[in-house]
């Protein structure tokens, strides 16, 4: 008997007219300024997306009454270059506490000269949330509007505009 395993990494790049620091900076001390506020899993409306800028930190929502909604941890942090967090969301738009069901994503920011940051992104390993899971959240992610795409796009206006 063969299996065939489909790759279900989503990858996309961005450029970002802005040096690298503030790149860097922007993705994680300013998530909340530039993440949808419609992307949320939280039962109350999003105050606030917040990252936690240390390995073992939180990646998570707060909303308007004060509760806070796990999203998945800080992974790797190693500023300006990248920054590795893992994705404990599944397809049913729930928070899973267990890491070993979860995916991660993985931000690269590489200079391009002192003011053009190219951002690598690669959203991996959607198989542990389960193939049906993993089938919708890669048919979500790769959504060019709705999905890593449009969000990127929309933290890339963010930090060049700041």
């Amino acid at each position: 008997m063969t299996m065939q395993t489909t790759d279900l990494t989503v990858r996309k790049t961005v450029t970002v007219s802005a040096p690298r620091e503030h790149a860097f900076r922007v993705w994680t001390e300013r998530f909340n300024d530039w993440w949808p506020s419609g992307h949320h899993i939280g039962e109350a409306d999003m105050e606030r997306a917040v990252i936690e800028w240390r390995e073992g930190g939180r990646l998570y929502e707060r909303g308007v009454d004060g509760s806070e909604c796990d999203w998945g941890r800080v992974l790797v942090y190693e500023p300006p270059s990248r920054i590795v967090c893992s994705w404990q969301i599944g397809g049913d738009w729930k928070f899973d506490p267990d890491p070993e069901h979860g995916s991660e994503y993985e931000v690269r920011f590489i200079e391009q000269d002192e003011n053009t940051t190219l951002v690598e992104f690669e959203h991996r390993n959607l198989e542990r949330h389960g193939a049906e899971s993993a089938q919708k959240l890669y048919g979500a992610f790769s959504n060019e509007a709705g999905g890593w795409s449009g969000i990127l796009e929309g933290f890339a206006k963010v930090a060049s505009e700041s």
